[in-house]
């Protein structure tokens, strides 16, 4: 559709409520687009184990992985920054915009990962060049997380934003999942001296080629009705993160809250999983692949489920069975693991079945917490802050601790994180049934035009 049919569209009112066919092809496209997307960001973790002494090679195999872990990091803490621009940018200029940005930003930084000399080429410049790559990685995907969640759950019906909004966290748990079972194919397949050597290349390579079809099928969709309906009504702001700041502090302080235990967890048991095995029981990297990708498997599965019972029960019961579940389960999980793929597997797969309840509410929890015009800025930038804070630097504390034995602190630490969430989610707001786009304000003047 134009841009000038949308508009007409918009002025009528015919654009308010799309049909089913359009719900469906906007949602599909935007699941595919943010699973090539998150497929590329955490490629990085699941094949670190195979090139890490190409950019590190001094001193042991566990200092190699915690300094390409200190990049993984560095990534994360680009992620605020990407947030605070590319969603100001998604505000001022419509989800699909900003969702064509992040994804070309995403692919562009496979592409140059696939490439990088290695420390035996270039010497210092290798490790330097890789933080480059993963930065321009963690500026994508710190925009990535808000403009996907506004747009999965501005395409939803009324009474199903969490159902809706649950595919977006399914397109990165499928991504993620593609990430991992490519790992543990190519580690079967081939030897360690290819992984090392040109495997892992191969696998950047392909998610550069990936992120052009999503690319591809991102400029394929419109944009949502909601953002048509802001801008035809000139409500949208100059400065989205500004607005957010001054006038919704406390929502983007419980976004902030909402994330932190949930993103430390999805890095500790998906991403870090497989080094964190053979640090802390021997197992070998190809059992560490194999139980994550089961445990994101069930997880990706049960999204769906989580989705719907967060639009029928509400937001709050599906968050606090996450936080104190896991808050009981994390030290038994870790404490009793053991190095065969059922001792990896049955913990993971435990906390995946707990991290879909939290998850199936993600989308929709954080999109009512802001208004339309300044939702994906008021979404990205507290979503970014909480994923550096506790989910970027969660893999490097685990392999700190635990590599020293002292992985009682890290479970003491992660423990008291989940109970902290739990107690925000008991006093939160129940949104599921909130009218979340309010109309025009009733004077009839834009706001900030």
């Amino acid at each position: 559709m134009t841009q000038q049919a949308r508009d007409e569209a918009v002025a009528t009112g015919s654009a308010a409520s799309p049909g089913v066919p359009d719900r469906r092809r906007a949602i599909t496209a935007g699941t595919l687009g943010n699973l090539v997307e998150w497929f590329d960001w955490n490629a990085y973790a699941f094949f670190a184990p195979f090139f890490a002494a190409q950019f590190f090679p001094q001193g042991s195999e566990v200092a190699g992985l915690l300094n390409t872990f200190a990049v993984f990091a560095i990534g994360f803490f680009l992620r605020p920054l990407g947030g605070a621009v590319l969603g100001s940018f998604a505000d001022r200029h419509g989800r699909k915009a900003g969702m064509t940005l992040t994804i070309a930003l995403m692919a562009g930084g496979s592409l140059l990962i696939a490439v990088l000399p290695t420390h035996a080429m270039v010497g210092v410049w290798a490790p330097a060049l890789l933080v480059v790559a993963r930065a321009v990685q963690g500026f994508s995907a710190g925009g990535e997380f808000g403009t996907s969640s506004a747009y999965m759950v501005e395409n939803a019906a009324t009474g199903r934003r969490a159902t809706v909004g649950a595919w977006q966290q399914v397109s990165v748990g499928l991504g993620t999942l593609l990430a991992a079972l490519l790992a543990g194919v190519m580690s079967s397949v081939l030897t360690p001296a290819q992984m090392t050597t040109w495997g892992w290349r191969a696998a950047f390579g392909l998610g550069a080629v990936l992120g052009l079809v999503g690319l591809y099928l991102r400029l394929r969709v419109d944009d949502t009705p909601v953002f048509d309906q802001v801008r035809h009504e000139g409500r949208r702001v100059r400065q989205p993160l500004t607005r957010v700041l001054r006038e919704h502090p406390r929502a983007a302080l419980r976004v902030v809250a909402m994330v932190a235990a949930g993103t430390a967890l999805v890095q500790l048991w998906f991403a870090s999983l497989p080094s964190l095995a053979k640090v802390l029981v021997d197992a070998p990297v190809k059992t560490g692949q194999y139980a994550a990708t089961i445990a994101l498997a069930v997880f990706t599965v049960l999204l769906p489920l989580t989705g719907s019972l967060s639009d029928r029960f509400g937001r709050r019961p599906m968050l606090l069975v996450f936080a104190v579940g896991s808050a009981v389960t994390l030290g038994p999980a870790l404490l009793l693991m053991r190095p065969t793929l059922a001792g990896v597997a049955i913990p993971a797969a435990v906390s995946g079945a707990l991290l879909a309840s939290y998850a199936g509410s993600l989308a929709a929890m954080m999109a009512e917490q802001f208004p339309p015009e300044v939702r994906t800025a008021g979404i990205s930038l507290p979503y970014g802050i909480a994923v550096a804070v506790f989910g970027g630097t969660t893999p490097y504390v685990a392999m700190g601790l635990v590599s020293q034995g002292l992985v009682w602190v890290f479970v003491a630490v992660m423990t008291g994180l989940c109970l902290a969430s739990a107690a925000v989610f008991w006093r939160m707001r129940e949104t599921a049934h909130a009218q979340i786009d309010p109309p025009r304000p009733a004077d009839g003047r834009p706001v900030d035009a």
